[in-house]
C-alpha cells in the first residue's frame, strides 16, 4: 500500500505541521500549495508541488505522478472578516476548489479523504453544548464555504465510496516545539501571534475586537487546541480510513474556554511582557462563544489534546516567534 499522502496547503500553518507528523508517522507527505498564502520554506519534509485547487490539469498531474493513497486537504481562505465583506473569492476558492480537487481525487482512484474543517459551521449557538450531531449555522462565508464542502464529501460517498474524516476545529495555536515549522499569515490574523508582535514592539498594540460580550470579562471565549494535537489527530484519522472504519465527523477542542483576556494575562506571564492594549468594536461574524463539548475524538480515535494549556501553546508560539523564522 502506498505511503505517500497528497496535503494541500502544506505551505501553510497547520499544513506545514501536519507534513512534519505524517513524515515521523513514516509516510511521505506530498505538498500542493499554491504559496498564495503558504509560504515555500515551510515545505521541508516531503516533495513540493505548486499548483492551485482550481487548475484540474496540475491536479491530475500531481495524482498520476505520485498515487497518494489519500489527501489530506487544508488548503482554503480563512479570515473571518474577509469572507464578510468578499464572499465570492470564499465560495470560488474554497468550495468550487475543493470540488475540483475532490473529482480529480475520484477520478484518480484515491478514495481516502481527511479534511480540514471548522467549528465556525455551527455559529453562534449560545448555551449549547456543541458536539459533532449540533446543528449547523455558520455566521460568515467561511464557515458556509466548509460546511458546503462536507456536504459536498458525502455526496460524494454516496455516489463514489469516497471515504472521509472531516474535523471541525476549534482555535488552532501554538508551534513545533523544534521551532522548524510555526504559525505564520499574511496578513496575519490570528490573535496569540498579534500578540506576541504586540509584546515584542513588532506593532504597537493588540487590538480586542469587543468588550461587551455576555462573557465573564466582556470579550469573545473560544476553546484553543495545540497545534500537534492537532495534526496528531490527522493521522489518527488517516489510520482509521486504512483501517476501513467508514466516514466520520470528529470535533476537535479541548472542552475548556477562554476568553481574549485570559490569553492575554497567560501571554504577559509566560513572556514576562507587557501586552499593549487597545479596546475596539466588536467585528461583524464573530461569534461570542466557540467551545467543544465532544469526547468522540478521544473515545474513538484514542486522541489527547496533550499540549493544549495556554501555558504551553503560548510558551512553543513564543519560542517560535524569537527565531524571527516567520520573517523570511
Amino acid at each position: 500500500m502506498s505511503t505517500t499522502i497528497l496535503v494541500t496547503g502544506g505551505a501553510g500553518y497547520i499544513g506545514s505541521h501536519a507534513c512534519k507528523v505524517l513524515a515521523r508517522a513514516g509516510y511521505t507527505p506530498v505538498t500542493y500549495d499554491s504559496l498564495t498564502t503558504g509560504w515555500r520554506d515551510a515545505v521541508t519534509f516531503g516533495p513540493f508541488e505548486e499548483g492551485d485547487l482550481l487548475d484540474r490539469e496540475r491536479l491530475d498531474q500531481v495524482f498520476a505522478a505520485y498515487r497518494p493513497a489519500a489527501v489530506m486537504h487544508f488548503a482554503a481562505l480563512s479570515q473571518v472578516g474577509e469572507s464578510m465583506t468578499d464572499p465570492g473569492t470564499y465560495w470560488r476558492n474554497n468550495v468550487a476548489g475543493s470540488l475540483t480537487l475532490i473529482e480529480a481525487a475520484v477520478a484518480a482512484g484515491c478514495l481516502n479523504f481527511v479534511f480540514s474543517s471548522t467549528c465556525a459551521t455551527y455559529g453562534d449557538q449560545d448555551g449549547v453544548v456543541l458536539d459533532e450531531g449540533c446543528a449547523q449555522y455558520p455566521l460568515n462565508a467561511y464557515g458556509a464555504s466548509k460546511r458546503a464542502i462536507e456536504d459536498m464529501l458525502e455526496n460524494f460517498e454516496a455516489s463514489h465510496g469516497l471515504r472521509h474524516v472531516i474535523f471541525r476545529y476549534f482555535n488552532v495555536a501554538g508551534a513545533d516545539p523544534d521551532g522548524e515549522v510555526g504559525e505564520f499569515h499574511r496578513p496575519e490574523t490570528h490573535l496569540i501571534p498579534l500578540m506576541l508582535d504586540a509584546v515584542d514592539g513588532k506593532r504597537d498594540a493588540l487590538t480586542i475586537f469587543g468588550t461587551d460580550y455576555d462573557t465573564p470579562d466582556g470579550t469573545c471565549v473560544r476553546d484553543y487546541v495545540h497545534v500537534m494535537d492537532l495534526v496528531d489527530a490527522h493521522v489518527l484519522g488517516l489510520k482509521w480510513l486504512q483501517d476501513d472504519k467508514g466516514s466520520r465527523v470528529f470535533n476537535l477542542g479541548t472542552g475548556t474556554g477562554f476568553t481574549v483576556r485570559e490569553v492575554v494575562n497567560s501571554s504577559a506571564a509566560v513572556t514576562n511582557r507587557e501586552v499593549p492594549i487597545i479596546e475596539g468594536d466588536r467585528r461583524p461574524g464573530d461569534c461570542v462563544a466557540l467551545v467543544s463539548g465532544s469526547t468522540r475524538a478521544g473515545q474513538e480515535l484514542g486522541w489527547q489534546p496533550a499540549r493544549s494549556t495556554l501555558d504551553a501553546m503560548i510558551t512553543d508560539a513564543w519560542r517560535w516567534h524569537q527565531t524571527g523564522n516567520y520573517e523570511r
